[in-house]
């Protein structure tokens, strides 16, 4: 199968006809439409299905099918597309906090990300961190309040290492720690492997799935669906009850086709 990228493809996949300048704007409204039109969905994993991170892959799943996928997937896609239109693209890779108790070791890097260098310094860029996707790039800047649409961020270093944290209702959740240390594909396919097959990694066991659309955050964990404002607001909150509503919320919410029937989704994702 063939690498080569389809730009227009994705292009029209994500709804974007505005200008492809190297510039911030551009990199904010590609991102923007990204989010909106791919969902952020571990499907596969949670399945067992083998989750490929060569290009034509991942452009056959997130571009020509009604499909999203998980961070390697989707930060791989954007990579993809940033590069074809210009821009100084590195991939980095991040060890998550999300869910880690406080104070417990760093975990493997099981997440990626992207730098991307502008003319007015370096940014943050993440399409696919599925627990609190990132609306908007981040400065690389320390111990600042970056505000987004739908978020207000924060990146401190020590050590060597950067971690960014987002501002929720009760105060501070870290996300992910990371290095500058540019990746390669290889590491990609480690982490990937790991974070697709690991029991002890949250995808193989329970059903995530996310979109951000204007001012809300659409999220699914296993058959609770939540709809968020701004740093993490909850303002509605329902229980899916049943195969034929999961099936018309992956639809209606989250656009997506799944490649299996609804009910042997609902059937693992526990109650």
């Amino acid at each position: 199968m063939s690498n080569d990228f389809r730009l227009e493809n994705y292009l029209t996949r994500i709804g974007y006809r505005g200008p492809t300048a190297i510039d911030l704007e551009t990199l904010k409204a590609l991102q923007t439409s990204h989010l909106a039109a791919i969902p952020f969905e571990g499907i596969d994993p949670l399945l067992r299905r083998p989750v490929k991170l060569d290009l034509a892959s991942v452009q056959a799943k997130l571009v020509d099918s009604p499909r999203g996928g998980y961070c390697f997937e989707h930060n791989l896609l954007f990579r993809a597309a940033l590069d074809a239109i210009g821009f100084k693209v590195t991939g980095l890779a991040g060890r998550p906090r999300w869910i880690a108790p406080p104070g417990s070791p760093l975990g493997p890097k099981t997440h990626m990300m992207l730098k991307v260098d502008l003319a007015d310094g370096a940014y943050l860029v993440d399409v696919g961190f599925g627990a609190c996707l990132l609306d908007a790039p981040l400065q690389l800047k320390n111990d600042v309040e970056q505000t987004t649409a739908l978020g207000t961020y924060r990146l401190t270093a020590s050590d060597g290492l950067f971690l960014l944290s987002a501002k929720r209702q009760v105060g501070w959740r870290d996300m992910y720690v990371f290095d500058p240390q540019p990746q390669i594909q290889a590491d990609y396919e480690l982490g990937n492997w790991f974070t697709s097959t690991s029991p002890v990694v949250p995808f193989t066991t329970r059903l995530v799935m996310e979109r951000i659309a204007g001012n809300q955050r659409f999220k699914l964990v296993n058959r609770l669906l939540s709809t968020e404002t701004r740093d993490g607001e909850v303002i509605a909150e329902r229980t899916l009850q049943n195969a034929n509503e999961l099936g018309e919320v992956m639809h209606d919410t989250f656009k997506v086709t799944p490649p299996v029937r609804p009910e042997e989704i609902f059937e693992r994702t526990g109650g």
